[in-house]
């Protein structure tokens, strides 16, 4: 007999309480990730049952549901109807701890509470970002290992149906950063609790959520709460206020997410840029590419405030911001001149390190920073020696694929590089040997020792072999082939041509431009001009323009260039895309530099055009542009030549 209806009450609760600690502790299970991951990827930390969520029918499904409804009705997830609580020590001591485990032997002192399980694992992860990645592993190895983790698990698994919707979502956080293994019960328990609050979150509730879910890998439960995620998002986009959460959402619904979805949410970023501060424009680029969203007038906005202000912005976040662009293939040559320059103009304050990430990422964006590349270049004059295998085949690769010229500096630069890369022959990969011989082959520099370390018997036959299977190598060793056969080094002649080189077939036919043909024919007339010509099985011609009375085949590159003064007069007309140039103006990149030079040394007069810029032009215009560039001595001397760097947008 009970005394009253609270005794009753607390009877009841006692024994629910008891089975639910009693189920928990039959679903358990005990294991250890191997020791020899613990890196955050890999680390799958104390493993638990995998339990069946995502919203499914399933064997224990009737159970959790009933576990739901029972939690929900007695403990109130609302903070006003919680009791209050005195826990300002608890959170001063969790301010001294600088370790998990640390943080770990504090919270064993104190009562249990489910706030504190959540500021716990929150701390943990707060105490972690500040290591490096070696004192990460070391001190993770000790955490999982500390008996308190899995018991604070427990305590996390247990509790979360009871927990408030913000400890919830950052225990999930927190848990999910410290590499928690996802297919553990704490983990698969948070997201199903998660599922059933959904539809109470409020804004800062659901930005923590979606950090969680861009760190975690696709699974059932996960695919169902980013799911459910994006159907709420489509009714509570015209209610979010806040930046950060906004940007938040977008980084979490995904590149598979709906197209209208990304739409929707880059349009209401579009309406809150006037509320947007410098850390919002750079996280912007981030979040649009996290969607694989390329949204321009939003973009376009964000550039030009960066642009702006690019002095406030630190290293990390200029180089994300132009990684975002590649990603998003968005351009914009406002915001590439303004970072060029002020590194340009600050290059003291700039490692080696950082430079060449610059450089590489230009490369990749097409934008060749002509005054930064200067600077760096006189920084390697000065000190070779600090440049790592890495750096030298970066910094072989950026001057190569942008054909910059060095004027005064470049033979001394080209010695210097080589001198570095020389060190490095005892030690140096056959691949990596052939992209740097490759890259200062494109320079037009044919360094001795390092070409008859390629040449080696044993080394040429491993590349020729691999080049028979990948593409890239084959590609490589044929460019190399062709600046040793025809830029005419004074070299042994054992080394002035690959044997035993296969030259790869042209796998499809290639046409002339056909609005450049008619033009170019309009201008010499039809005699004159020759479609279509093949040079080194390489090199293609849109047309030849021939003096009257010779032909193609009786030109050809010769050291006595006396007797072949009329060969000279043959003019190659080169139609190149948009891609061939450096963004922003009509410089050639390596391959179409390379190109050019060859041609010369062939006995073409070589005349480039660049077709994307005849797209909007009537015939009319296109003959009177291919006048100019084919007979520059009859029109001003502001005429375009082929060497010509305009700096206007394309």
């Amino acid at each position: 007999m009970y005394k009253s209806g609270v005794d009753m009450l607390k009877c009841v609760l006692r024994k629910c309480d008891s089975l639910i600690r009693t189920n928990t502790l039959h679903c358990r299970i005990r294991s250890v990730a191997s020791s020899s991951h613990w890196d955050r990827k890999t680390t799958q930390g104390r493993s638990f049952e995998r339990v069946r969520y995502y919203s499914q029918p399933s064997k224990h499904g009737d159970f959790l549901n009933v576990q739901v409804k029972q939690t929900t009705k007695l403990q109130p997830t609302d903070p006003g109807e919680l009791p209050p609580e005195k826990t300002a020590p608890f959170y001063t001591h969790l301010l001294d701890c600088f370790s998990p485990t640390d943080v770990l032997d504090t919270s064993h002192q104190f009562p249990e509470s489910q706030r504190h399980v959540s500021s716990t694992l929150t701390r943990m992860w707060d105490t972690m970002k500040r290591m490096t990645d070696e004192q990460r592993r070391y001190e993770l190895r000790l955490m999982f290992d500390h008996p308190g983790f899995e018991e604070l698990c427990d305590r996390a698994a247990t509790d979360a149906w009871r927990m408030r919707n913000d400890d919830l979502v950052y225990s999930l956080l927190a848990i999910v950063k410290l590499g928690v293994s996802q297919n553990t019960r704490v983990v698969q328990t948070l997201l199903r609790v998660t599922q059933e609050r959904l539809n109470q979150f409020d804004e800062r509730s659901l930005s923590v959520l979606a950090g969680s879910l861009r760190d975690m890998e696709d699974g059932k439960n996960v695919q169902a709460l980013r799911e459910a995620l994006r159907l709420l998002l489509k009714v509570r986009i015209s209610d979010i206020q806040s930046v950060v959460v906004l940007q938040s959402m977008m980084r979490a619904v995904g590149r598979d997410s709906p197209i209208h979805l990304k739409k929707q949410l880059a349009m209401k970023a579009l309406s809150m840029t006037g509320n947007f501060s410098p850390p919002n424009n750079q996280y912007m680029f981030c979040s649009l590419a996290a969607m694989g969203l390329n949204f321009k007038p939003l973009l376009d906005v964000c550039s030009q405030k960066i642009a702006e202000n690019v002095h406030g912005f630190p290293f990390n976040r200029l180089l994300v911001v132009l990684k975002s662009c590649h990603e998003l293939r968005y351009r914009n040559y406002s915001l590439f001149s303004a970072v060029s320059e002020y590194v340009a103009n600050t290059f003291d304050m700039w490692s080696n390190k950082q430079v060449i990430l610059f450089l590489v990422t230009f490369e990749d964006l097409a934008f060749r920073p002509a005054a930064l590349l200067d600077a760096f270049a006189e920084r390697i004059l000065q000190n070779s020696d600090s440049l790592t295998l890495r750096d030298l085949l970066s910094i072989l690769k950026v001057f190569s694929l942008f054909s910059h010229d060095l004027k005064d500096n470049r033979q001394e630069f080209l010695i210097s590089v080589t001198r570095g890369l020389e060190t490095y022959l005892s030690k140096i990969s056959n691949i990596d040997l052939l992209k740097a011989v490759h890259y200062l082959a494109f320079l037009e520099h044919f360094p001795q020792t390092p070409l008859e370390k390629l040449f080696e018997q044993d080394t040429l036959d491993l590349l020729l072999q691999k080049g028979r299977k990948t593409g890239k190598v084959q590609n490589w060793l044929h460019a190399l082939d062709l600046c040793l056969r025809l830029d005419k080094s004074h070299l042994l002649s054992s080394l002035t041509s690959i044997p035993n080189l296969q030259i790869p077939a042209q796998t499809q036919e290639i046409s002339a431009n056909q609005e450049v043909l008619s033009a170019v024919r309009g201008i010499v007339g039809n005699d004159a001009v020759q479609e279509g010509v093949l040079e080194q099985g390489v090199y293609f011609i849109d047309c030849v323009i021939t003096p009257s009375g010779q032909t193609h085949g009786n030109c050809g590159p010769h050291n006595d260039d006396s007797k072949y003064l009329d060969c000279a007069e043959r003019t190659a007309v080169v139609c190149a895309p948009l891609h061939s140039f450096c963004f922003g103006s009509t410089h050639p990149r390596g391959h179409l530099a390379v190109k050019l030079r060859h041609l010369k040394k062939l006995g073409y007069k070589s005349v480039l055009v660049p077709v994307h810029e005849l797209r909007s032009q009537t015939e009319e215009e296109r003959i009177k542009m291919l006048q100019k560039l084919i007979f520059p001595a009859q029109e001003s001397t502001e005429g375009q030549t082929v060497q010509q760097d305009s700096p206007k947008m394309l």
